[in-house]
Parts: structure tokens; C-alpha cells; sequence
């Protein structure tokens, strides 16, 4: 009897440790404490919060996307930047042809010497540019008093090496200023001088916009 005992107890140890679940070796342990697709354990975490092993790819692939945004943006930004400052010095080269013609035709009809008609058209060039500035933004509701010096700070410089350069090449061209205004040497050294002079203000107007001054002023109350 005593027999049959020790062996029925033999029986049912056996029987619980095969149902209970088979160790596993260390190494198996540390491998579930891993997550798939790296070299080091949960929990294990560089400075930037990602598991050592896979941050510096996980960095690498954010910094390749916000290089690869930025080039966009960067190419989108220059091409508008390009836009802005081609029209700004349109607009300057508008106000300085206007001026300049109308001071000539003044000075030469009432006989001025040539260096007070250059100083009349020049002045009528500064006038007619900021004229041309300043009506927009009266109509976007500044007042005259307040839309003046915005003028001033945006047209100044572009208009000033504008009206340098212009004078500059009409002064070089034998007979442009002498032979007055039904001289075809005049209209075409006129010509000549307001596209050089655009080519000249075109860079200043850009260097301007891209920080933030020049017809950027005026394009925050216009457009």
C-alpha cells in the first residue's frame, strides 16, 4: 500500500512539471526585450528618446525629408523673390521714364541749360517714383502722412541708382543731350539708358526685398 502511495505521488509530479511551460535559455529572454529591427533593448533609449541603434537612421531620414522641403521651398521663395524685385524695378523704371522725358521736354521748351534740365528731369524722376508708390497705399487707407516715409524707405535707393546710371550713360553718348528732343540719338540713347539702368536697380531692388525692405514695405499694406 505504502508502495502504491509513493508511486501515485511519483505520477503526479511528473505530470505537473510536464504541463508547466519549458524554460527558455538567457540569450531568448534578452532577444523578446528587443524591438524588431534593432540592437538594443526597450527601454534603452538614446538622448532623443529613440532606442540606441536606430535613432541616428530615424534622424538621418527627418533630416534627408526637411532638406528635401527646404530645397523646395527655397527654389519656390527665389523664383518669387526674382517675380518681386523684377516688378519693383519696373515700377521705378516707370516713374523715372516719366519723369525724365517731361523734365527734358520742360527744360528744353523753356531754353534750361542742360544741367538744370538734368536736374529737372531728375527731380520729377524722384517725384513721379514715389507718386507711384504712394497711391496704393493711400488707397489701401494710410494716410498721406503715414505712407510718405514708407515711400522714402522703399523707392529711394532703387530710384537713386536708377537716375545714376541712367545720366550716367546718356552723359557718355555724343549728341544724346545737345541735339534735343527730336534727335533720334536722344530716344536712342534714352533707351539704352533706362535698360541699363533697370539691369543696374534690378540687384538692389532684390537685395532689398530679401531682408525685408525696399517694395517689401509697401507690399505689406497692398498686397
Amino acid at each position: 500500500m505504502a508502495a502504491q502511495n509513493r508511486m501515485s505521488s511519483r505520477i503526479a509530479v511528473s505530470t505537473t512539471e510536464t504541463t508547466r511551460e519549458p524554460r527558455q535559455p538567457r540569450r531568448l529572454l534578452k532577444k523578446k526585450n528587443m524591438r524588431p529591427g534593432t540592437r538594443s533593448p526597450v527601454g534603452d533609449a538614446g538622448n532623443n528618446g529613440y532606442p540606441r541603434g536606430v535613432s541616428v537612421g530615424i534622424d538621418s531620414a527627418h533630416a534627408h525629408h526637411h532638406d528635401h522641403q527646404a530645397a523646395g521651398h527655397g527654389d519656390g521663395h527665389g523664383a518669387g523673390l526674382n517675380r518681386m524685385a523684377a516688378s519693383a524695378t519696373l515700377h521705378c523704371l516707370t516713374g523715372c521714364a516719366l519723369g525724365e522725358v517731361l523734365g527734358l521736354l520742360i527744360g528744353t521748351a523753356i531754353g534750361l541749360s542742360t544741367g538744370w534740365t538734368i536736374a529737372l528731369a531728375v527731380t520729377l524722376a524722384f517725384l513721379f517714383g514715389y507718386a507711384l508708390s504712394t497711391l496704393p497705399l493711400i488707397g489701401a487707407g494710410l494716410a498721406f502722412t503715414a505712407a510718405l516715409p514708407i515711400v522714402f524707405a522703399a523707392d529711394t535707393l532703387s530710384i537713386a541708382v536708377m537716375e545714376l546710371v541712367d545720366n550716367l550713360v546718356m552723359a557718355a553718348i555724343p549728341g544724346a543731350m545737345s541735339e534735343g528732343l527730336v534727335n533720334a540719338v536722344f530716344w536712342a540713347g534714352m533707351t539704352l539708358a533706362l535698360g541699363v539702368a533697370y539691369a543696374a536697380a534690378y540687384p538692389v531692388n532684390r537685395w532689398l526685398l530679401a531682408r525685408g525692405k525696399g517694395h517689401a514695405l509697401t507690399h505689406a499694406y497692398v498686397h
